[in-house]
């Protein structure tokens, strides 16, 4: 059985900036648009298409695990490891995180929204890859979940792109 690193320490402290940062940026976006409820259900939307209210549950944990994740990256700082890397391209997912919410419901360009819903899940498979190659398979993990949801809401930004604007 390995010793405890000093990473296996739960740091409190971090842990909250950590899991505030994603959370932050997710109720920033709810504070400057808050018509996104009557955007969406204004639209033509597919079939597999969710109700409005299942958006901010799910937005929510999965901005949860994102600083989670994280958090599991940063605290290797505390071991001399350099993450910079990996927390340089997670912030750039979470900027493109936050920059979709205005194309889509604030310009309502849903060609350029998915173009863009592309790049921002690029840029996750790239920070999943930073995470696993810094802090292994737990922070990488935790991330999957986002993924998912990003692809599946790519699909439905493609349909509200075609049922809407062509």
């Amino acid at each position: 059985m390995r010793g405890k690193s000093r990473s296996d320490k739960i740091r409190i402290i971090p842990l909250i900036v950590c899991v505030a940062i994603p959370l932050l940026i997710g109720g920033i976006t709810s504070v400057l648009m808050p018509n996104m409820k009557v955007v969406y259900e204004g639209l033509v939307k597919p079939a597999f298409a969710p109700p409005a209210m299942i958006f901010p549950i799910i937005w929510t944990i999965l901005y949860i695990l994102m600083g989670i994740a994280l958090y599991k990256v940063y605290i290797l700082k505390y071991e001399g490891i350099d993450t910079s890397s990996a927390i340089f391209v997670f912030g750039i997912q979470l900027l493109l995180n936050f920059l979709w919410t205005f194309i889509f419901f604030g310009f309502r360009l849903y060609g350029l929204a998915f173009i863009e819903l592309i790049i921002l899940i690029l840029f996750v498979i790239l920070t999943i890859k930073r995470f696993y190659e810094k802090a292994g398979t737990k922070a990488a993990v935790l991330l999957l979940p986002y993924l998912i949801w990003l692809i599946y809401a790519g699909a439905l930004n493609f349909y509200v792109w075609m049922l809407n604007e062509m």
